[in-house]
């Protein structure tokens, strides 16, 4: 299995980011955002395939995988959608290309409406964008996350295994969820995991959520019929609120479409994606990442 390294720092208002991008430069930019409890690993082989049309930039959100962690860090989705929006002016992208899962939806969708960030299209692969959402599994941790945080490294590691294993449908390969889990192992990856769930608020989509009818770009919304963690009618009610927007249902998929289902989500990324304005270059695309 491939390695996946981000090679570029960028100093935010909520800690150390590790991001990289593939790709020709000036080819047109593609901006993936992962969800919680993930991180860019998970976008892999959907960025190595776009990174042969677009140039395609990768970062791990703060306190998510090879992003800085600490105590007291903000990793709200308040924070979240403004560091976007700093990492959009730190990447000089004025109108990118955006795709985003899970949580990154509503950064990107935050970003948009509360802090003027522009896209020349969205796709959404399902985001967490409309109320209700979260388990009951992610209440209880997140009103009792000092209790978890003391849980001994054995039963931590099991409990996080199982969570993200539930996120795909015909499972995940116990090499890729070893890597997807790493993060969150050890002391400051413990704390960490429990710190953002602590802070995943439902009123941050409650503030944008009536506003979803502004959107005056393309929008694509993809979700694995599959998915356990938030079902496929939440993508037909959020279709139905953008203008314009369709909605992409991947079979066989669950929560974690890029694992479960990588090829038929490039392939409705690349059907719904505008053309590249800058032709690919012949060879293979440098990269950042191995």
């Amino acid at each position: 299995m491939r390695e996946w390294r981000l090679a570029e720092t960028f100093r935010s208002t909520s800690g150390d980011i590790r991001w990289g991008s593939l790709g020709q430069p000036g080819q047109d930019p593609v901006v993936l955002l992962h969800g919680t409890p993930f991180s860019s690993y998970v976008w892999r082989a959907v960025a190595r395939a776009l990174a042969r049309h677009y140039q395609v930039f990768v970062w791990d959100m703060p306190g998510y995988g090879a992003s800085q962690k600490f105590a007291g860090q903000d990793v709200s989705l308040a924070a979240q959608s403004r560091v976007f929006t700093e990492l959009l002016a730190h990447w000089d992208l004025e109108e990118p290309l955006v795709v985003a899962h899970d949580f990154g939806g509503a950064v990107s969708l935050r970003a948009h409406l509360l802090h003027g960030a522009r896209y020349r299209a969205l796709a959404l692969v399902d985001p967490v964008a409309l109320a209700p959402w979260g388990s009951p599994f992610f209440r209880l941790v997140g009103e009792h996350s000092e209790v978890f945080e003391q849980l001994p490294p054995a039963l931590h590691h099991a409990l996080v295994r199982e969570y993200v294993s539930s996120a795909s449908s015909p499972g995940l390969h116990s090499a890729v969820l070893d890597r997807l889990i790493q993060p969150w192992l050890g002391d400051v990856g413990q704390a960490a995991f429990y710190r953002q769930i602590a802070q995943a608020d439902q009123r941050y989509t409650d503030e944008v959520q009536d506003r979803y009818g502004e959107i005056d770009f393309p929008t694509l919304v993809c979700w694995g019929e599959d998915d356990t963690w938030i079902p496929v009618a939440k993508g037909r009610e959020l279709a139905a609120r953008i203008p314009g927007a369709r909605l992409e249902p991947i079979a066989g998929a669950g929560h974690l479409v890029q694992e479960d289902a990588p090829a038929e989500l490039t392939a409705a990324l690349i059907a719904f994606l505008p053309q590249p304005l800058t032709p690919a270059q012949p060879g293979e695309p440098p990269r950042s990442q191995h």
